[in-house]
């Protein structure tokens, strides 16, 4: 496998293609963190703090995506965005638990 001056590992035309990808997934991190950030914006204690939670796991898992230096990772789970972003924080332990919690506190009001 090669590298590139990106520091990425792959075939050079994986490289290439994966360097064209990796932009619109930071992207989509992006959208994704100003909706939830604007929707923040509008609510009221608790479920802004739900909310806030929310946007760390999401830049915790851009951090773990955009630090993986393969070309293929791209290509194979990203080439296709998908709502693959929003999946990734609902489908987070974390989240779950979050959703339970305020679930709970709205039953038992």
């Amino acid at each position: 496998m090669l590298a590139s001056k990106s520091s990425m590992t792959g075939t050079p035309n994986q490289i290439e293609w994966a360097e064209k990808i990796k932009p619109r997934v930071g992207a989509e991190f992006d959208r994704v963190a100003s909706a939830l950030m604007a929707v923040s914006l509008k609510q009221l204690e608790p479920n802004r703090t739900g909310t806030l939670s929310a946007i760390a796991i999401l830049d915790e898992k851009r951090a773990e995506v955009m630090a993986n230096n393969k070309a293929g990772y791209f290509i194979k789970e990203w080439q296709e965005l998908d709502g693959k972003v929003r999946l990734m924080i609902t489908q987070d332990p974390r989240y779950l638990a979050l959703k339970d919690k305020q679930s709970a506190k709205q039953g038992g009001a």
